[in-house]
C-alpha cells in the first residue's frame, strides 16, 4: 500500500477550494444583480432571482455541512486510530469526491506508519527479550514497572513486578542500590536470591514523553566476569612475588657462591688469606640483612588486606649504596659489567624504609644489567645528590640500547613489559613504592645512548 503523495492531496483539495470560490463567485454575482435591479425599480425580475439566491444559499449550507460532516468524521477516525475507515468516493456528490479521495490517501498512509511502526516495537521487543542483559523500565513520579524483559525476570527470579516499590520486599539492598542511581551512572551492586548473591553491574538512563519522566534499568550478571578477573589478579600477585623473590635470591645465592669459594681457599691456605675473614664477615652480614629484607617484603604481600606502611628511619645513602654493591658485586663479576657508584657527599641522608629501597634498586640494576649486556663496554652507573628543590635523589643510569618515547609513559603500568619473558611488575612495583613514601620515580632515555632512573624522596 502506496502512502500518499503530498502533491496530490494538495492537488485534491486545491479542486475543493476553486468549487468553493466558485460558488461563492456566483452567489455575489447573483446578489449583484439583484441589488442593480432593486435600484433600476425592474421588481419584475426579482420574482426569477429570489428563488435563485435562495436555492444557492441552501445549496452551499448544504455543501458546508457536509463537508464538516465528512471532516468530521475523519477527525474521528484519526483520534480512535481507526485507520481502516474507507470513505466511498464513488457515491460521494462531485464536490467532496476529492476531500474523500484524500481523506483516503491519508488514512492509507497512517495505516502504513502504524504498521512501520508495530513492526519496530515488536522488533526491539525480540531483540531486548534475547540480550542476557536484564531491563526494567518504571515511571520516576509513582514507581509504576511499565516494562520488564525475560532476562530480569530469570536473573531476579521474579514473575512479574507491579512497582519498582515492590523490589523492597524480595531484595531490599537491590530495591535502594536501584532508587539511589542516578541517570548515566553506573555501580556494581548485589542481587541476593535465596541460592547465593551475585554482583551484577546497575546502569541507569532516563527519558521523559507525554509529561512523565520514565527511568530505565540495566542489570548485568558480572559475577563470572568478576570470578575471572580475580583468578587472573591472583595469578598476576603470584608471578609478581616469584618475579620479586627471584631477584633478591639470584644475587643472594650468587654472593654465597662466591663466600663458599673463599671459605675453602681460607680453609686450604690459611696464611695466605689476609682479610678473608673479613670479607666473609661482611658478605654474610650482607646475605643475612638482605634475606631478612625478602621476608619483610613477602609479609608485606601476605597481609594485602591491610593498608601497608613503610618503616621510615633517617638512613645514609652511602649505607644503602654499600649494600647493594656488596650483594650485586658477584653477579655483576660474572657479567663483566662495571658498576660505579658516585656518592659526592657521603653525609647525605634520606628518609626511607632501607629494605624497600633496596627492592627497588636491585630491580632496577637487574633492569639495567638486562639493557647493557650486548654493549661492547657495558657500564652501570649508582649515584646519588641534593637536587635543587633540596630532595634527596638516588639515580641508577646504564648505557644500554635505551627505550622509544612513546614506551616512556607505559613502562609504570601494571603487566606492561618490553621484554617477551618479561611479567611488567618490577617498574610499577617500584613505583608503588616510591609512592608509599610520597616520593617519585622518573625515567628518562635514548635509544642507542642508555636509560637512567631517578628516585626522589
Amino acid at each position: 500500500m502506496r502512502r500518499a503523495d503530498p502533491v496530490s492531496l494538495s492537488g485534491m483539495f486545491k479542486n475543493v477550494e476553486w468549487r468553493i470560490l466558485l460558488r461563492v463567485l456566483f452567489l455575489f454575482l447573483t446578489l449583484f444583480l439583484t441589488s442593480f435591479l432593486v435600484v433600476k425599480s425592474l421588481y419584475v425580475y426579482l420574482v426569477i432571482l429570489l428563488p435563485v439566491i435562495i436555492y444557492q444559499l441552501i445549496d452551499f449550507y448544504r455543501f458546508l455541512r457536509k463537508a464538516h460532516d465528512e471532516l468530521d468524521q475523519f477527525v474521528e477516525s484519526v483520534h480512535y486510530r481507526d485507520f481502516s475507515r474507507y470513505f466511498d468516493v464513488k457515491r460521494a456528490p462531485v464536490e467532496l469526491q476529492p476531500l474523500r479521495k484524500g481523506f483516503n490517501e491519508i488514512n492509507s498512509t497512517f495505516k502504513v506508519i502504524s504498521k512501520e511502526k508495530e513492526t519496530q516495537y515488536q522488533y526491539l521487543q525480540k531483540i531486548l527479550e534475547l540480550v542476557d542483559t536484564g531491563i526494567l523500565m518504571y515511571k520516576e513520579e509513582d514507581g509504576e514497572v511499565v516494562w520488564m524483559n525475560e532476562a530480569l525476570k530469570r536473573m531476579l527470579q521474579l514473575p512479574y513486578l507491579k512497582t519498582i516499590h515492590s523490589l523492597v520486599r524480595r531484595d531490599n539492598d537491590l530495591y535502594h542500590q536501584v532508587l539511589s542511581l542516578k541517570p548515566g551512572d553506573s555501580k556494581i551492586g548485589t542481587a541476593h536470591l535465596e541460592k547465593a548473591p551475585f554482583k551484577i553491574l546497575l546502569s541507569a538512563t532516563a527519558f521523559q514523553t507525554e509529561g512523565s519522566v520514565y527511568k530505565l534499568i540495566a542489570f548485568q550478571n558480572v559475577n563470572e566476569a568478576l570470578d575471572e578477573t580475580e583468578s587472573k589478579a591472583w595469578q598476576k600477585l603470584l608471578s609478581v612475588m616469584t618475579h620479586e623473590i627471584m631477584n633478591s635470591i639470584a644475587p643472594i645465592s650468587s654472593l654465597a657462591s662466591t663466600l663458599k669459594n673463599r671459605l675453602q681457599q681460607s680453609a686450604s691456605q690459611p696464611d695466605q688469606q689476609p682479610g678473608s675473614l673479613d670479607d666473609l664477615e661482611l658478605g654474610i652480614d650482607t646475605i643475612k640483612r638482605r634475606s631478612e629484607g625478602l621476608l619483610k617484603f613477602a609479609e608485606t604481600y601476605r597481609n594485602l588486606n591491610k593498608i601497608t606502611a613503610p618503616n621510615l628511619k633517617r638512613i645514609y645513602v652511602r649505607d644503602i649504596f654499600e649494600t647493594l654493591h656488596q650483594l650485586m658485586q658477584p653477579t655483576l663479576d660474572q657479567k663483566n659489567i662495571e658498576m660505579e657508584v658516585i656518592l659526592k657527599d657521603p653525609d647525605l641522608m634520606v628518609d626511607a624504609d632501607a629494605n624497600l629501597v633496596e627492592q627497588v634498586l636491585i630491580n632496577l640494576v637487574v633492569n639495567a644489567m638486562e639493557a647493557v649486556k650486548d654493549q661492547p663496554e657495558p657500564r652501570i652507573i649508582l649515584s646519588g645528590y641534593l637536587a635543587s628543590n633540596r630532595k634527596t635523589v638516588i639515580k641508577v643510569a646504564d648505557n644500554g640500547t635505551g627505550m622509544p618515547e612513546e614506551l616512556l609513559d607505559k613502562i609504570f603500568i601494571p603487566f606492561f613489559s618490553t621484554k617477551k619473558s618479561g611479567s611488567g611488575i618490577g617498574l610499577s612495583l617500584c613505583k608503588q613504592i616510591m609512592m608509599l613514601h610520597r616520593g617519585h620515580i622518573q625515567v628518562q632515555s635514548m635509544e642507542g645512548e642508555g636509560t637512567a632512573f631517578m628516585l626522589q624522596f
